[in-house]
């Protein structure tokens, strides 16, 4: 382990089924506490500055920067490499994944925002090993957010965790407890809870201008290709498939099961719904203030694609909460865009509506019309970026306040794309028990809240 690091075999006060994990069971964090405390009160004026470019921004001395490592660097993580080291008190030493053929396009990001190129690891546990640093950035697969986020809250780090916030029900409970037990701060990676303009259109609904809400649309009409068919074949050189597969039963290889379309098999992934409906659904509970419904109802299946992918293309699902409703439509097929917007937040009050959308060129913004139909209110946001969030997120690590989507919000919201699921995989209307967090009296319903693990380092406890 790394100087500053010692292993603690005993059990810490309040330990539980999560801990005993291999390589990160109960660490002391020693110098990078003092480090950590330093930072909460030593760079105030860094932290509350605005976000500015990496070309531009002044950067704060070496010892007030929070040290991030970035934890898969392809696709979202590109962005999150650009998001985090344009903040100028911010430093990404490392980062990490498992596949060499993706590290590049990252590296270069970073290397010219700080002068330097990071080291290049591929086994999670050097970062974790390391005092240095204050917190993970994970744009990893989904099915290895769960395992990702518990490590790190174990080994002391916070955590930025991309959407939806786990693989599965108990995965996404588990990580609350996590965050709890190790008082680690988790920001679930749905920007919609830092970005002003959607604040705004939640704040406008929730002041009665268009009287009592009643339904909540969130809309997915992406247009997404079909991903073909694939054989299965030999792992390609630079990838350590093992690590990326994690604490899952493996699969053979296969490229319609890896990167950008690993979200479309269930064994990896979640589907549409977990991804663009992880940010639309969470929009809609935000704006009704409710948590778990009690009956989801619809269906869910592959009308248009004809290929590898095993989510479903099509869904029309309903989350009843009693007094109101929140409909989730989504037709990733779609050659053309719904109300102009290929996702959207549409929300009907007994006097009027507004939509929530990316319009002009896409960037954000709402809509308001009147019981008439006429247009009465619009503003857009001026830039589409979303470094609000990465924002929020490392002044919450300075200041140790609560993140606009700590775990427990980013739970909860991830919770129904998972019902979302099930509705499409039993094909029939479940009942959801907030409480237990299971589905009562519906044995294979009840079986994905969960699912199975093999024997691995990076297996949770508890699952």
């Amino acid at each position: 382990m790394s100087a500053g690091i010692t292993a603690n075999t005993g059990r810490r006060h309040g330990a539980s089924e999560l801990d005993g994990l291999p390589f990160a069971a109960l660490l002391t964090r020693g110098n990078a506490m003092n480090r950590r405390s330093f930072l909460q009160t030593g760079f105030l004026v860094a932290a509350s500055a605005p976000a500015a470019s990496s070309e531009t921004a002044k950067r704060a001395p070496a010892s007030d920067r929070v040290r991030v490592a970035l934890m898969g660097v392809r696709g979202r993580g590109v962005i999150l490499a650009k998001r985090f080291s344009s903040l100028p008190d911010v430093e990404i030493p490392t980062i990490c994944d498992v596949d060499e053929n993706v590290i590049e396009p990252a590296s270069k990001i970073i290397g010219e925002a700080y002068g330097k190129a990071p080291i290049v690891v591929s086994d999670i546990r050097r970062v974790l090993d390391d005092p240095d640093i204050d917190a993970v950035v994970m744009a990893t697969p989904i099915h290895w957010h769960a395992a990702g986020a518990i490590l790190a809250c174990q080994a002391g780090k916070d955590v930025y965790l991309e959407k939806p916030i786990s693989h599965n029900i108990r995965e996404g409970r588990l990580i609350v407890e996590a965050a709890s037990r190790y008082q680690r701060l988790v920001q679930h990676g749905t920007q919609s809870r830092s970005r002003p303009v959607t604040q705004r259109f939640v704040g406008y609904v929730k002041s009665g201008k268009i009287g009592k809400v009643l339904m909540v649309t969130a809309s997915d009409v992406q247009g997404r290709p079909s991903i073909g068919h694939r054989q299965d074949e030999s792992i390609p050189r630079g990838i350590d498939y093992d690590t990326w597969t994690g604490p899952i039963p493996k699969m053979p290889f296969n490229r319609n099961r890896f990167h950008g379309t690993v979200n479309w098999h269930w064994h990896f992934g979640t589907g549409d719904a977990g991804n663009s409906g992880a940010h639309t659904l969470d929009v809609a509970r935000w704006i009704l203030g409710v948590d778990y419904p009690t009956e989801v109802s619809g269906m869910g299946r592959m009308l248009c694609f004809d290929d590898d992918q095993q989510t479903p293309d099509t869904m029309n699902i309903t989350f009843d909460y009693g007094d109101a409703v929140i409909h989730y439509d989504q037709r990733i097929w779609n050659p053309y865009r719904g109300e102009g917007t290929e996702e959207g937040v549409f929300v009907y009050g007994d006097i009027g509506m507004a939509q929530m959308g990316r319009w002009g060129g896409g960037h954000w913004g709402f809509r308001v019309f009147d019981e008439d139909g006429k247009l009465v209110h619009y503003e857009q946001e001026a830039t589409p970026e979303d470094d609000t969030h990465a924002r929020n997120f490392i002044d919450c690590v300075r200041s140790r306040e609560r993140p606009n989507a700590d775990a427990e919000t980013g739970h909860i919201s991830s919770t129904l794309c998972h019902l979302a699921n099930i509705v499409a995989r039993v094909n029939r209307t479940i009942r959801f028990d907030a409480k237990s967090e299971t589905i009562p009296n519906d044995p294979e319903a009840n079986s994905y809240v969960k699912r199975t693990y093999r024997e691995h380092w990076s297996t949770p406890r508890g699952v």
